[in-house]
This record gives C-alpha cells, structure tokens and sequence, in this order.
C-alpha cells in the first residue's frame, strides 16, 4: 500500500513537471510568436532611414548629416504620436485579455482619432519652423538648407503616419505583430523604390537629387497609414473600426492618455536629452556627426532583438493582467528576457569584432569609417545590459507603470548621459560621448530592473 503511495506522489510530482513544462513552452511559444515579427517590423521601420542614410552616405558628408539632424527632430517631434501609440497598447492588451474586443475596438479607434490630429498639427509646425529645429544643432550653413528642406518634405506625411504608428501599436497589443511586419515590409518597398526614382529621375519623374530620399519616406509612409485604415476597417484580432465612433470620448482618451502621457514623457527626455547629446557632437565637426549617425544606424540594427522581445513583454503582460494572472506575466518577462539577452550578446559580439565592416555597409569614406569603429565597440559590450532595459522597461509599459519608466529615464539621461557627454567629449571626441551613452544604458537597465523586482507593477491600474 505504501509503495503504492509513494508510486503515486512520484506520477503526480512528474506530472506536474511535465505540465509545468509544457506551461513553459507555450509560453515560449507566444514569446517568440509575438517578438520574431515585431523585430522584423522594427527592423523595416528602421530600414526607412537606413535607405536614406545609405543613399546619403554616398553622396556627402553633408547630406548624410544633414538626413542625420533631421531624422533626430522628426523622432523628437513624434514623440506625442507615440504617447498615444504606448497607451493604446497597453489599454488594448488589457481588454484583449479579459476579453472585451469590442471595448478594444473603441480605444483602438478613439487612439487613431488623436494619433492623426497630434500629426496633423506637426505637419504644420515642422512646415513653418524647419530651420529653427535644424538650427538648433548649429550646422554648417550647406547642412543647414539640406536638413530643413528635407524635415517639411518627410512632415507632409505626419497625419497618415499618426494613424499608421497608432494602428500598428494597438495592433500589437492585441496580439497581432504579424500584420505591422507585412505592412512595413510593403512600405520599405515603396520607399526604397520613390527614392531612388525620386534621386535620379527616370521617364517623366524629375530628378531633385538629395531631396528625393524625403519624397520617398513621405509617399511610402502616408501609403502605410492608408492601408492601416483598410486593414482595420475589414478588423483583425476581434477589433474592427465603425463608421461612427469617430467623435471624441474624453473619457475613452483619458484612459489611454493617463498610461501615455507619463511614456510620452519618458520619450521627451529622452529625445530632449539626444538632441542635446547630438548638439555636443555636432560640435566636433562635419566628419564626425556623419560617423556618428553611420554608428548609430548599425547599432539600431543590434537592437532589434531587444525592440521585439520588449513587444512580446509589454503585450503578454498587458494580457495577462487582464486576465487577473501575474504569475504568467512574470514567467513571460523571464522568457523574453532570457532570449533577448542571448540574441543582443551576439549581436554585440558582432559589433565588438567587425565595426568597421559594419560602417563600411553604409559609406565609404575612409576617415568617417575610422571615426565610427570604437564608438561601436563600446556599445557593443554592453548589449546584454541593453536587453534587459528594453525588456524590463516594456514589461513596465504593458503592465501601465509609466511614471516609474519617466522616472527612470529622466534620470539616466539627464543626470549621466549628457553631464558626463559635456565632460568627456573634449578629451576623447566621438568616443567620449559613446561613453556617456553606454553608462546610460546600463544605469537604465539597473534602475528598470530594481522596479520590477518590486512587484508593485503588476498593482497598476489601467
């Protein structure tokens, strides 16, 4: 009888392995479900500028910064977009996991409705002060002209890409990455087919040189928003647009503003902090701000594991709150973590051993390749630090703890990244403040993780 017993403890102990095993894996599963096309995706969002940088980077110094200084406004600028973008994601993943899609569909639509205004309304601010947004680097003159003129071309397509950034995130919080990945990738075509249409001129198209880059981005990304309105239009995941709807719910904008602003925040420092980074390297001079941005687009590149993984994180999180299961949000963070982690070491090690390479991919200017290698280097240590950032950070984010992640920003940005930038750029140029960058993001990683270990995240309300 005893034998008995004791058989019978050991079949439920191994049972309960396997089952919990088998919980492991599906876990894992979804993971990779959600994170492998949210890196895809970002990487084609990325590709976006990296196609204007390649074009750039063959042509001159000066176009490839000026495409450079650019590009920094226009992501400081969209910054209020991609408030509204976190919110909606966080909300939709809630309701998708206590199961109310038709509650996720009005905070879809509602979150659409203020991602278009929000661009509308930089469309014409960037039209009027393009000059002054570019001055504010202090440029050489020729840079000067270049990225202004670029800046009102891209800004023609900020209400479309409000609504395109907004679908694709309320899309992911739902748990759909893979429709942002086959929109993006129809994107990047386009984009890289305008551009060089629009570069070199072909049949009755005009050739406008450095400007046809810009032409390409707006065309490309204002098709992008337009078909996320048909997309959504025809619904996906539960979620689908109405014909009405479309007058503002305060009440509906709170709830996704009350999770958004605090991340637009986050965004604002961090973006107010680069374009001061960037001002202090811009100060050393033409060469170095176009081996700078060259660095910075490879190691964007590195990051994409981090960006995906974050996705899964934030949207698994938010769901499972929903449905009232911390535990299973604990156990997906572990599980995006760990892949991450392993993914961006890798991907350092890449950069740690083949940095002039990958520079090499984007210009071919002996002195600028030179100037990027270290820069590189240094970022490239530190990447399994970086993935922990981003996963931990976005695990914040779908569970609705935005204040702690503008906390936490605010202070790795403003209290090391550019004090210590001031301080090391002048002795040791590009190098100094890659420096000050990378004890950034490993500052930022020790604080995100410190809040999560808390727990208090999984209390939040949204």
């Amino acid at each position: 009888m005893s034998v008995r017993l004791e058989s019978s403890r050991v079949s439920g102990s191994l049972r309960n392995t396997l089952l919990g095993n088998a919980e492991d894996r599906s876990i894992r599963a979804e993971v990779m479900r959600l994170a492998m096309p949210s890196i895809g995706e970002q990487l084609l969002n990325m590709t976006v500028h990296m196609v204007d940088t390649y074009l750039m980077g063959h042509i001159s110094a000066a176009a490839l910064t000026a495409v450079g200084l650019s590009n920094n406004m226009v992501m400081l600028t969209q910054t209020f977009v991609m408030a509204v973008a976190t919110g909606a994601t966080a909300v939709v993943a809630r309701l998708i996991g206590a199961r109310e899609p038709q509650a996720a569909s009005r905070v879809m639509q509602q979150s659409l409705l203020v991602g278009a205004a929000i661009g509308a309304v930089l469309t014409v601010v960037l039209s009027f002060f393009s000059v002054q947004a570019i001055g504010f680097y202090q440029p050489e003159p020729d840079v000067l002209v270049i990225g202004s003129t670029y800046m009102r071309i891209v800004a023609m397509s900020f209400l479309l890409q409000g609504i395109l950034w907004v679908g694709n995130a309320s899309l992911r919080g739902a748990g759909d990455t893979r429709t942002p990945l086959f929109l993006m990738l129809g994107v990047n075509a386009l984009n890289i087919v305008t551009s060089l249409l629009f570069l070199y001129g072909v049949g009755p198209i005009p050739a406008i040189g450095v400007y046809g880059p810009a032409v390409g981005t707006a065309v490309s990304m204002s098709a992008g928003g337009a078909v996320m309105l048909l997309i959504l239009a025809r619904g996906r995941r539960g979620m689908r647009l109405q014909r009405t709807g479309w007058r503002p719910d305060p009440s509906v904008i709170r709830r996704v503003t009350n999770v958004g602003l605090p991340a637009g925040g986050e965004q604002l420092a961090l973006r107010f902090g680069m374009a001061v980074f960037q001002r202090l390297v811009a100060g050393l001079g033409t060469v170095a701000f176009a081996a700078h941005s060259v660095a910075l687009t490879g190691m964007s590149v590195s990051f994409m594991p981090g960006f995906g993984f974050s996705v899964a994180a934030t949207t698994m999180v938010g769901q499972a709150l929903g449905a009232r299961d911390p535990e299973r949000a604990k156990r997906s963070v572990r599980e995006a973590l760990r892949v991450s982690a392993w993914a961006m070491g890798a991907a350092g090690l890449l950069l740690v051993l083949f940095a002039g390479q990958v520079m090499s991919v984007f210009v071919d200017d002996p002195e600028v390749i030179a100037l990027g290698i270290m820069p590189l280097q240094v970022l490239g240590m530190i990447q399994p630090l970086s993935a922990a950032s981003m996963v931990y950070s976005g695990s914040l984010r779908g569970a609705g703890d935005t204040r702690w992640t503008l906390v936490i920003t605010t202070l790795s940005v403003w209290v090391l990244r550019v004090p210590l930038t001031m301080l090391l750029v002048g002795p040791l140029g590009l190098v100094g403040a890659w420096l000050g960058m990378a004890t950034d993001n490993v500052a930022r990683a020790t604080m995100v993780w410190l809040r999560y270990r808390t727990g208090r995240w999984a209390k939040v309300k949204v």
